[in-house]
């Protein structure tokens, strides 16, 4: 039994191997790419939209209410980076219906690959919002002292990240292949479903925190008489 994806090759050149991980990333980028072009070509703001326009108004939606509740914040900044997360992530999970399919975040270095994107985006989004010294001031909150375990924190919650992630698929694929032994007919029906809703879960799950993570860094500290300072900072450039 293959534990992860990385280990069936289905091409192999001298030092450069085509294995299952990439070849059903790229079909699950091909799959939303084609599948947003579709849904989208046709975006209508009248009455009469198609079931398609539905769907997608209703999943955009119900990311921006998500990131709005954990961040307190404007979604729209946000909304790209987090829902092409969990986009990616429930589809390469949901695809595991498909006979022959090796889901692509079962592998370590994908789910690591999208966990260093939620480590670089952290910043990126934290200096965008509060400007690089304020940013940066977060890290030596509230001494100087806390420097180094500050970054070791922000490293290990990207290992977390990556881990749990890969560890969840993982382990839905060897339940799924020790129930197929025990009773093929039965078991293997029930644990694809239920593999289907814990995939769902965890791309939820990695999408919440990515964005737990992306609001501590932009949310500003207080000023002097208690306000947000970033709201302070907007304000005068308005005035």
């Amino acid at each position: 039994m293959d534990i992860t994806p990385d280990q069936i090759v289905y091409w192999r050149w001298g030092a450069a191997t085509l294995n299952a991980t990439i070849v059903w990333t790229w079909v699950v980028m091909a799959v939303l790419a084609v599948g947003s072009w579709a849904i989208t070509r046709g975006l209508t703001a009248h009455e009469g939209m198609g079931r398609g326009q539905n769907i997608l108004e209703g999943i955009v939606s119900l990311i921006e209410r998500q990131i709005r509740d954990v961040s307190d914040q404007d979604p729209q900044p946000y909304l790209a980076f987090v829902g092409t997360l969990f986009l990616f992530i429930s589809l390469s999970n949901v695809l595991g219906i498909v006979p022959g399919y090796h889901p692509p975040t079962g592998s370590l270095s994908t789910t690591a690959a999208l966990a260093l994107c939620v480590f670089v985006a952290v910043p990126v989004f934290g200096i965008r919002r509060q400007g690089l010294r304020r940013y940066l001031g977060q890290y030596l909150q509230p001494s100087i002292v806390m420097l180094p375990f500050t970054i070791i924190g922000e490293l290990s919650r990207t290992l977390a990240l990556a881990v749990r992630l890969f560890g969840n698929v993982m382990s839905g694929t060897v339940i799924a292949a020790l129930l197929l032994g025990v009773a093929p007919l039965i078991f293997p029906v029930i644990a694809q479903m239920f593999g289907l809703l814990i995939g769902v879960i965890q791309a939820y799950i990695f999408a919440i925190l990515a964005m737990v993570y992306i609001a501590s860094a932009t949310r500003a500290h207080a000023g002097p008489d208690g306000s947000d300072a970033s709201t302070q900072k907007d304000g005068h450039a308005h005035g």
